[in-house]
């Protein structure tokens, strides 16, 4: 006890303790302004995404949504959309709207990728919304087929038609077909909400419904039709009249040439 206690007094410990103290500190400091570039970069990097989105924004939204993206007679607020919003309708080339209508159509994306991703970081910087969803979230190899036709049949069925095909909607407006989109715009479209589409929040649908709405709307985009043509998968109604209307013409057909025997 006595040798440790005399340890303890020498000035030598003391030294040491000292020494090893700075190299701590010193360490320290080292990787906190080594962490500080990188940050730093990451910092201007989006605020360059941001700058470069908002110069696309105002030479092809603005005239619609506001240069301030509040909105006008012609288009709605974009405050608050999230990014979601943005990728989704640009990324379908809903947007920007090539000419007025009761609803957007589906089209060639004028955008590329990385500028659809600078106008959404653009519209995300005015207030927080939506984001795009994660390759986490999209990932629904999992998920239940059969869970996801449950859901789709209460949830989404009344609108897109039971077999994902589309449907007739009112004062002109229509639920799209399904058969092109992919993971990630249905994703973003039950997050975001677009046209008459109503929002199913995480509240409604959590991810793990998502996921497996996606995967059963995948199923249906890769099935095939062993009996035939499919006819738009439309029912027994649109079969049925294609039916009466083969059976109709080829009565025609008949008696036009009955007629032409008879003379």
């Amino acid at each position: 006890m006595k040798f440790l206690a005399v340890r303890r007094r020498s000035p030598i410990v003391g030294v040491a303790l000292l020494l090893l103290a700075l190299i701590g500190i010193g360490a320290g400091y080292a990787a906190v302004v080594s962490a500080r570039p990188a940050e730093a970069a990451a910092v201007n990097g989006l605020q360059n995404q941001v700058q470069q989105g908002k110069e696309l924004y105002l030479a092809g939204c603005s005239s619609c949504h506001g240069l301030q993206a509040q909105g006008t007679s012609q288009g709605p607020s974009l405050i608050g959309v999230g990014a979601a919003a943005v990728d989704f309708q640009v990324g379908t080339g809903r947007m920007p709207l090539a000419a007025p209508g009761a609803q957007a159509m589906r089209r060639t994306p004028q955008y590329t990728q990385d500028q659809i991703d600078q106008m959404a970081a653009y519209i995300a910087s005015l207030a927080p919304g939506p984001q795009i969803p994660t390759a986490q979230d999209l990932s629904y190899q999992g998920a239940d087929t059969a869970e996801g036709g449950v859901l789709f049949r209460t949830n989404c069925s009344q609108c897109h038609q039971a077999a994902g095909q589309g449907g007739a909607l009112t004062y002109g407006k229509y639920a799209p077909s399904l058969m092109q989109a992919n993971a990630r715009q249905i994703y973003e479209a039950m997050l975001t909400g677009p046209q008459s589409m109503p929002v199913f929040s995480n509240g409604t649908l959590n991810t793990k419904d998502k996921q497996a709405i996606i995967k059963y709307i995948t199923a249906m985009q890769q099935s095939s039709n062993p009996g035939g043509l499919s006819l738009g998968r439309l029912g027994p109604v649109a079969e049925g009249l294609f039916l009466w209307t083969a059976v109709f013409a080829a009565l025609i057909l008949v008696a036009i040439w009955i007629g032409i025997k008879a003379r």
